[in-house]
């Protein structure tokens, strides 16, 4: 061993650190508003009545800023801490640290602007526009590149379990980004998805579920084994389980994106293998967090008496608890219930309040008292944190959980003579409330403890003295020619971090390539219906006004082949129906009924007045009033482009079509709005004659999305839904 001085940087450490402070608490709070808003409608929905506010924007901009603002930040902030540590070396670039951090900073605000505003791609989890998804690219490139010089200048010969996880999580993050993120630019804030219907779903699933394993899962796991074994002072329970945990993780997550898909119009074969790779996943999730758990083997002492211990052991059970149900769910019987219900909801929440929420705390606490040389502000107040934290995650999950059962079960019963008990969705919505009123206060509490944690940090920073350039003296490997051949097989790979890299790039691609490419290359696998045509012009102007509103958030446009989903929606969905929704447009959870049918079912006017005030027109709803859509003109200075845009994906419209599409946007306009005001009362003309009323709504937003909607599920012959 050769002793040599290393000055770690910790500066970067505490601008993340400050960062996940902030964004955590950001992410939190527009959270509680969308829980709010389902809890208490009328005052957050209505009464507001600002388009930047409205469920469909805000949610996006929730998931978002908890996902990549917090949990992001929470992931740079413990692999820069413990990368440097567990390498014995410095960071290769500061300067690429500094770009990696603003970046990212700025990468969160583009978001915060442009989702209220409804500048959005309508995929959950991937809404951010190309321009903002290249700089996401750019922006983990640059990490990336840090990571990897700084690994290829480490002092220590093997890398240690938490690396390889980071290795894991940077190449797959940037395979499932650029792969889901293929757009065609319309405009510097408008763009269509290169897949379409059944592709683009099971891309963006694939996408979405892997973002989870990959981006809320796989670096949190890496830090838990740096950071348990550090709090507890203890080492990890077992290598050799690290090593089945690790491979056996990251080869079967990546297969098990389509059990989002079940009961769709994915392709069977798609469907089975999401399954059964779902089920398959609960051995190296359970492996892990009971490596994480038997690392506190003969401390159970200290958990009791050590408040970080406390947050990491919660986090792991939360972990434990997610990664046991996620393959429950993936069973079809169990997902008939679950799927498009509240129990999703409080699925994922478990694994993001609990695991990602909990860990992050605990980790925050552990690494600011270090850095600023001091201890923490209030223990006690931490103690607090933790109790208020945990008594709002269970106040959230349980309501939700019963939330979801009921909606599922409800959802299927029937008559004794046949016909649906709850064949009107509001009654099902209705019985919803309470469980959203408590969902709304255990996130409250959680938000409230958040609040504590930012206040003991901002006072722990304050009493301290922070070392920027922390210098240690770090024993150096020499390496022992002698010893050559003897080593365990894994040591010989974790020695050359481009061949691990290599190896684990081959066993996350397996999986995406085998699901991926027979959809996308065998055309077989989506049959094609002669009678499905391309959007007219207006209903093209109405599918994007229905994604800029994210009405996707509340309704599908799924109907399962079920038949309890058929005799409340109509004939089940095909796959020819959706060739050219770009993007597709199923959805993952009904708040509101699913509109796959939607088209004729109501007229012109009643979407007309139900825009405008929902409540009225449907007692009980939940739905936001979209009263700027009768205000709001329709920009129309892009329809050239967007036709073009769609030809070049494939859309059959005539050539030239482009130059004659604003003319056949104008007619059918002035043919919904003429309808509409040939039902309206007199006294709604207001003394104006019906051509100037017309003339008036022709070319409000309100008619383009009226004419989306008129056009769902008309293309094929549907079955008359049960009476």
């Amino acid at each position: 061993m050769e002793v040599q001085t290393v000055k770690y940087d910790n500066k970067i450490v505490k601008y993340f650190a400050f960062a996940t402070l902030i964004w955590g608490f950001v992410g939190m709070l527009v959270g509680l508003i969308v829980a709010l808003q389902l809890a208490f409608p009328e005052f957050f929905n209505d009464y507001l009545g600002f388009s930047f506010l409205s469920f469909g924007r805000l949610r996006p901009l929730h998931t978002n800023a908890v996902i990549f603002a917090f949990v992001g930040n929470g992931i740079f902030t413990g692999i820069y801490y413990s990368l440097q540590r567990l390498l014995k070396t410095r960071m290769w670039s500061d300067k690429l640290s500094s770009i990696n951090f603003w970046g990212w900073q700025f990468i969160i605000v583009c978001a915060a602007v442009t989702l209220p505003l409804g500048m959005t791609s309508g995929k959950e989890y991937a809404e951010l526009e190309w321009w903002i998804d290249i700089l996401i690219t750019l922006m983990w490139v640059v990490f990336g590149w840090n990571m990897f010089a700084t690994i290829l200048i480490r002092r220590v010969k093997h890398l240690y379990v938490a690396i390889w996880f980071y290795i894991a999580t940077f190449v797959t993050v940037a395979i499932l980004h650029i792969f889901n993120s293929f757009e065609l630019p319309i405009s510097f804030m408008k763009s269509y998805s290169w897949y379409a219907g059944v592709q683009d779903a099971l891309v963006q699933w694939w996408y979405g579920h892997n973002a989870v394993a990959f981006f809320l899962t796989t670096p949190y796991l890496g830090l838990m084994y740096y950071f348990v074994p550090k709090a507890a002072n203890r080492p990890v329970y077992s290598y050799r389980l690290s090593i089945i945990h690790f491979w056996a993780l990251i080869f079967i997550y990546i297969w098990a994106g389509p059990h989002h898909l079940l009961y769709t119009s994915l392709p069977d074969w798609a469907q089975s293998l999401g399954v059964v790779f779902s089920v398959m996943l609960i051995a190296p999730s359970w492996g892990g967090m009971l490596n994480g758990l038997l690392t506190l083997r003969g401390a159970w002492d200290r958990v009791r008496d050590d408040v970080l211990l406390k947050f990491m052991v919660v986090a792991l059970t939360c972990y434990g608890m997610v990664t046991f149900e996620g393959p429950l769910l993936s069973l079809k019987s169990v997902n008939m219930i679950s799927h498009f219900t509240d129990w999703t909801i409080a699925h994922v929440h478990v694994g993001g309040l609990g695991w990602n929420g909990m860990f992050t705390f605990g980790m925050i606490y552990w690494l600011i008292p270090r850095m600023f040389k001091t201890e923490l502000y209030s223990k006690k107040m931490a103690n607090q944190h933790f109790w208020i934290a945990t008594l709002g995650i269970i106040l959230y999950a349980i309501p939700m959980y019963i939330a979801g059962f009921m909606q599922g079960l409800q959802w299927q019963k029937f008559n004794p003579d046949g016909t649906l008990l709850h064949k009107d969705f509001l009654e099902i919505v209705i019985n919803m409330r309470p469980y959203y009123i408590l969902r709304t206060l255990g996130g409250l509490l959680y938000i409230v403890g958040a609040v504590m944690w930012i206040y003991n940090i901002f006072k722990t920073v304050r009493m301290g003295s922070f070392l920027a350039n922390e210098e240690v003296e770090v024993q150096v490997e020499v390496a022992h020619p002698a010893t050559k051949g003897k080593e365990y097989w894994h040591r010989r790979i974790e020695s050359k971090p481009v061949r691990f890299m290599v190896f684990a790039i081959i066993v996350v691609a397996i999986g995406g390539l085998a699901e991926i490419i027979p959809t996308i290359v065998v055309k077989s696998n989506i049959p094609t219906i002669s009678a499905v045509k391309p959007y007219t012009p207006l209903e093209l102007e109405g599918r994007d006004i229905y994604i800029k509103e994210g009405c996707y958030n509340c309704h599908s446009q799924m109907v399962r082949p079920m038949r309890f989903e058929t005799a409340r929606y109509g004939e089940y969905s095909k796959a020819g129906e959706n060739v050219y929704d770009h993007p597709f447009q199923w959805g993952s959870k009904r708040t509101g009924p699913d509109l796959a049918r939607e088209g004729g079912l109501r007229g012109n006017m009643w979407h007309y007045e139900h825009f405008d005030r929902p409540k009225d027109i449907s007692k009980g709803t939940i739905m936001p009033a979209y009263t700027w859509l009768r205000e709001n003109d329709l920009n129309t200075d892009l329809l050239p482009n967007k036709i073009e845009a769609m030809q070049t994906l494939g859309v059959p419209y005539p050539k030239g079509y482009s130059t004659k599409a604003l003319a056949d946007l104008k007619k059918q306009a002035h043919t919904i709005a003429e309808d509409i005001v040939n039902n309206m009362a007199p006294i709604a003309l207001k003394g104006t004659t019906k051509e100037a009323k017309i003339k008036e709504i022709e070319n409000k937003e309100v008619i383009a999305l009226i004419a989306y909607m008129q056009r769902l599920g008309t293309d094929i012959k549907v079955k008359p839904q049960t009476k």
